[in-house]
């Protein structure tokens, strides 16, 4: 037989990637694409989805035929990709308009409709969270609402990575974790939820099959193999959601595993083998890409987002690297100032659009880089809110793994363990959304016997920091103080969100 290969396909926001990995995990070749987000409006945000196919076809393509590995070696393809974008199809299966994605924020009225007809804790109950304008049922809800034509011409509804699904192979199929940012799966018992769409008056036949992440979906059809390159009836598995996916290739797949992001936004996401729900909405969960399985997920806005903004307003063009050299030199607890990090509102735990950032204990003694250490704190301390919610949930965490451009700092990292008190890791392979998917279909062809089995094969940990205890106890001295900051602050945020200005 020889070796296997295995592809994954990132349909991300800005790019798709593609990635050509052999069964160790090994990264063979690789290829991006790029494609326009379009804002018609203040606050929307908008893609073609033929733009997400061509980008994803071509770099299939030059890494099939750049990289020497004959196509019948290609065990199998997984699909991951953005979150809760709408594609909807006509009954040729072709898109009746542009997808509208994530981050668009124009349903506040259709969540209220959503919230009215379903019950706020109802929604909860079955989808595990409340009605969020990122998520698609609302978005459907806005085209019914405002595009009534398209509506009533729409056959088929995907998430995007979906499309390329049924681009490859023909089938309208969808996986459980994407689905479950979709509001209209049912998150404890992994099926869409028939009460949830007959109280928005949608059609179940409207929505693809549901699939466990490893499961195979389809197989490549020999249109879409001769565009690509790809062999004719190679396995797709239904893949996962970019951080379902990211997890996998994290190697965040049992109980006791846990990842934080630090990207522009920050996320701390744990495993659990059950459906563990806030009942006051204050994170997410999701069924995850293990069979079974769910993920809980806390977010913070502005992570990384805050270390750029002071960077740039603030210091005269120093490289990250210089200033985590500066903030060493201050010791822990920045010379007793707190910042919070709340740039852009505030989604865990507070659930607040109008919450603002502030420095606390701000003297003539401080320099910037009190400051700047005091930026990085705060960042680590509006994660640990996330971590301590989890674990109030019943998640019992062990050991964390780092990824994001923030988690590329040593010295952010070592703050992350000392303040969490938990040992982190990172792993070698930086692209953990493709490798996930690829995993999945290592797992799902049968390569390996499941999808904690593969992930340990696959994945090779790199650097580990440990918590200093000394630190530790210096950290929790000043987040209590932290957590004190946001209630007592809360009144006079409200007054100044109804201020004149930007």
């Amino acid at each position: 037989m020889g070796k296997k290969y295995l592809i994954g396909i990132d349909v991300g926001t800005s790019a798709v990637k593609t990635i050509l990995f052999d069964i160790e995990g090994a990264i063979i070749a690789s290829s991006s694409k790029e494609y326009p987000l379009y804002q018609p409006k203040n606050g929307w945000a908008e893609q073609e989805p033929e733009d997400w196919i061509n980008a994803a076809f071509a770099t299939v393509k030059k890494v099939v035929s750049g990289s020497g590995v004959p196509a019948e070696k290609i065990a199998g393809i997984g699909l991951t990709g953005q979150m809760h974008g709408l594609v909807m199809l006509d009954g040729e299966g072709k898109p009746l308009r542009r997808s509208i994605i994530w981050c668009d924020q124009r349903t506040a009225k259709e969540c209220e409709e959503i919230t009215e007809r379903v019950g706020r804790d109802k929604l909860v109950a079955i989808t595990a969270n409340p009605a969020l304008t990122g998520f698609t049922a609302s978005k459907i809800l806005w085209v019914r609402n405002n595009e009534p034509e398209i509506y009533r011409r729409c056959r088929h509804i995907l998430l995007p990575k979906d499309y390329l699904r049924y681009c490859l192979t023909g089938e309208f199929a969808t996986d459980v974790s994407d689905a479950s940012g979709m509001q209209l799966l049912d998150v404890p018992q992994r099926r869409w939820s028939l009460e949830v769409l007959e109280k928005l008056e949608m059609a179940p036949e409207m929505l693809g099959r549901v699939y466990e992440s490893p499961e195979i979906t389809g197989y490549v059809t020999a249109e879409a193999a001769e565009a690509t390159g790809l062999l004719p009836g190679t396995p797709v598995v239904a893949g996962a959601g970019d951080n379902a996916a990211a997890a996998v290739g994290t190697g965040v797949v049992k109980n006791g595993l846990a990842f934080t992001t630090i990207g522009t936004s920050g996320v701390v996401y744990a495993h659990s083998d059950k459906a563990a729900i806030d009942p006051q909405g204050r994170v997410h969960t999701f069924c995850c890409a293990v069979p079974g399985a769910w993920h809980v997920m806390g977010v913070t806005q502005a992570a990384g987002l805050s270390l750029k903004w002071f960077r740039n307003n603030f210091t005269a063009g120093e490289s990250y690297a210089e200033l985590d050299e500066k903030a060493a030199q201050i010791p822990a607890g920045a010379n007793r100032l707190l910042f919070l990090p709340y740039l852009m509102g505030e989604r865990t735990p507070h659930l607040d659009p109008d919450c603002r950032g502030a420095f606390i204990g701000l003297s003539a003694v401080h320099t910037k880089y009190d400051l700047l250490r005091a930026v990085m704190e705060g960042v680590i301390y509006s994660l640990k809110d996330c971590l301590d919610i989890l674990k109030e949930m019943g998640l019992g965490i062990d050991r964390m793994y780092a990824c994001g451009g923030g988690a590329k700092s040593p010295f952010w990292r070592q703050m992350l363990a000392d303040v969490f008190g938990l040992p982190v890791l990172t792993v070698k392979c930086v692209d953990g959304p493709a490798l996930g998917a690829a995993v999945l279909a290592a797992a799902g062809t049968g390569l390996y016997s499941d999808v904690p089995s593969a992930s340990g094969a696959m994945l090779k940990d790199d650097e580990l920091q440990v918590p200093a205890a000394e630190r530790t106890a210096e950290y929790i001295k000043y987040y209590g103080i932290y957590r004190e900051l946001y209630p007592a602050l809360k009144k006079s945020f409200s007054a100044l969100a109804g201020l004149q200005g930007r």
